[in-house]
């Protein structure tokens, strides 16, 4: 390990490239574009957000929720629902990401938010909506989210969704199946979700759903002997004491649920800054009694309005819902971006934007205390008011940020380094929120099929931690030895990562080449020439780097895709830090993002390039098609002109 470690060697490389070989200006005025662009999207109080676009299930489920509660108004009806139609594919359904397949549940969430619109089944649009879901196993074969929201309007029987008792909320954290085996996001949803599958309500639509039943014999049961048969077993007799669950255990169980509820709003409202634990708290604690005036819900329902987004659109005005906001992880990207494009620490751009992220610092202790009790509190969340959950990608991305600027800030990122040391797994690897949050069992339970529902160690994770902790001049510590060692025994057979919070391999790659780097092996070393040969392997004809999200189901997408600014920016900072950003592939890559570049300085980028939800939920950032081309770019350019970036000796 310590030859791995060991600093780069100079007698490795040739030299470098020939004058003619040099940045164009066209390209030093493509970055000055983009900066320039970057900059005038910084908001007065030192902050960046991007829109975070992710599917219409937000619009539909908020069409249902507000049904539910009602208070479903016919102008914010008609608003969702042109927003909806607008996302129609030709075949009638509704896709998971820009230019992805139809999905089922999506587009029966999107049929029932237009049919409370009054677009009648016949309407030529919704016959093919319908067609499409009956053609794909109708209402019986969506996800169980979908089923809940069905079954909370009659549409579902109760009867025939898996059981989320309760009591789980009362279960220690050393047993099994307890609420904090569960991903933070999971957990979140999970809690609130058995109040309503306890109380079983029933509200009104006003139409029925007959047209997308497709008749069907119920599927057969899991082989008994495996492990979700034995799963489906324990849920059949969950379902069992679900139907005579009385007394002081279901009211307490009840009660504990509501606290644990209530204790976890955020100051915005929301409940973990995301849309599924949202709805769904607002729904279970309006059924134990509280009233829409309460200050909770009052709070709660005020949230989703600024998570609101409007526009016009050609037939009136539409909105739609951000899932989340990014406004921290946005701000420490462009920050970072801003001073790789060669703005000065001291620019007051860069000194208000660190300020206002040293403001977001939490210094409260949240549910991964429950697995790190005795870590001492730091570090930053994604959203605005995300207090309870703080995670460590956020962390490690403002880390870099801020030791790029001249604001103070050497406290709070000591706390901040203390804490992602604290939150480091047993083998050595980092996951977003908790720590150790491993128990694949989990997601045979029946009711989990609505995405990963635990937070193990990712390599992009791991990658931009022990970057920021390299930077902290702690490369030759224990904790990050153990994580480079992490990242090398996850590294595929082809030579990528995997990407968990970003599409896919090509986003992983990009992240852990740095890191690698940083961390002190050198850019000969075979990870890093492995690594390399897949991305020119991967690069696309056109000079750009692209992979569509079906990779995370079907290998055979894998560093395959349209080109995308942001992927491609990826990919030149893997070839950067890897003493390739002179090469053939770099210099491709730099003049696709030239070529391409719009004349505001952005690009256009309408493909999803992150992910929540491997294979379940995609996120279109609206700032990474911004910031990461600034920082590929501003490295390279810096790069060759002072003649530090050469091609690596095969």
């Amino acid at each position: 390990m310590t030859e791995l470690l060991s600093p780069k060697p100079t007698g490795s490389v040739i030299a470098a490239p020939p004058a003619g070989e040099a940045p164009s200006d066209a390209a030093r005025e493509a970055l000055r574009r983009a900066r320039d662009h970057l900059l005038g999207l910084q908001d007065e109080a030192g902050w960046w957000k991007g829109d975070l676009a992710t599917n219409v299930t937000m619009d539909a489920e908020d069409l249902l929720l507000r049904q539910f509660l009602g208070i479903r108004t016919a102008e914010q009806t008609a608003e969702s629902a042109r927003w909806i139609r607008s996302q129609q594919r030709p075949d009638g359904s509704w896709a998971l990401f820009h230019g992805g397949p139809g999905d089922l549940s999506t587009t029966i969430e999107a049929y029932l938010a237009l049919r409370l619109d009054g677009d009648p089944p016949e309407a030529p649009h919704m016959a093919t909506a319908a067609a499409f879901v009956r053609e794909h196993g109708g209402l019986a074969a969506s996800r169980v989210f979908t089923r809940f929201w069905l079954a909370l309007f009659g549409h579902w029987p109760w009867s025939r969704l898996p059981a989320v008792p309760p009591e789980l909320v009362l279960l220690p954290p050393w047993m099994p199946f307890n609420i904090y085996d569960f991903a933070c996001w999971a957990r979140q949803t999970i809690v609130p979700l058995s109040i309503v599958r306890a109380l079983r309500p029933v509200r009104k639509l006003g139409f029925t759903v007959d047209e997308l039943h497709v008749a069907a014999a119920p599927p057969r049961p899991p082989r008994l002997l495996s492990r979700p048969g034995v799963l489906h077993r324990l849920d059949r007799l969950a379902a069992g004491y679900e139907r005579i669950a009385r007394g002081p255990l279901r009211r307490n169980a009840l009660r504990r649920a509501a606290e644990w509820i209530v204790a976890r709003q955020e100051a915005d409202g929301s409940w973990g800054g995301i849309q599924p634990p949202w709805v769904y708290s607002l729904m279970a604690l309006h059924l134990l009694g509280y009233p829409l005036e309460h200050p909770v819900l009052r709070s709660g329902l005020a949230g989703l309005d600024r998570f609101t987004v409007r526009q016009p659109g050609p037939d009136g005005p539409m909105r739609w819902l951000e899932a989340c906001q990014s406004p921290v992880w946005d701000t420490a990207l462009a920050v970072t971006a801003l001073s790789d494009a060669g703005l000065p620490a001291g620019h007051p751009a860069l000194e208000r934007a660190s300020t206002w992220l040293l403001s977001e610092e939490i210094r409260v202790r949240g549910d991964w205390a429950v697995r790190r009790p005795h870590t001492p509190t730091g570090g930053w969340a994604f959203e605005f008011d995300n207090d309870g959950y703080a995670d460590t990608d956020d962390t490690a991305e403002v880390i870099l940020a801020l030791r790029r600027t001249n604001v103070p800030a050497d406290a709070a990122v000591l706390r901040a380094t203390r804490w992602l040391l604290g939150m480091q797994c047993r083998d050595g690897g980092w996951a977003a929120f908790d720590a150790d949050n491993t128990r694949e069992v989990l997601g045979d339970l029946p009711f989990c099929d609505f995405g990963e529902v635990i937070d193990p160690p990712s390599a992009d994770v791991t990658a931009h931690i022990v970057e920021a902790l390299a930077a902290e001049n702690l490369a030759d510590t224990a904790p990050v030895r153990r994580g480079v060692a992490w990242l090398l025994r996850a590294q595929e057979p082809d030579g990528s990562w995997f990407g968990r919070w970003g599409a896919n391999h090509v986003y992983g790659t990009g992240a852990v080449v740095p890191a690698l780097v940083a961390a002190g092996l050198r850019p000969g070393h075979p990870a890093i020439r492995r690594a390399v040969d897949w991305l020119r392997s991967h690069q696309n004809p056109d000079g750009g780097w692209g992979e569509d999200l079906r990779s995370y189901r079907d290998p055979a997408w894998v560093g395959r895709g349209e080109s995308t600014a942001s992927q491609t920016a990826w990919a030149l900072l893997a070839l950067h830090a890897a003493g390739h950003g002179a090469g053939e592939a770099a210099t491709r890559g730099v003049r696709w993002l030239v070529d391409t570049q719009r004349p505001d300085g952005g690009w256009d980028e309408p493909q999803y390039t992150g992910t929540g939800f491997p294979g379940d939920f995609y996120i279109n950032y609206g700032l990474y098609r911004l910031v990461f081309p600034i920082s590929a770019l501003g490295r390279i350019l810096d790069a060759r002109a002072t003649g530090l970036d050469v091609e690596v000796l095969p």
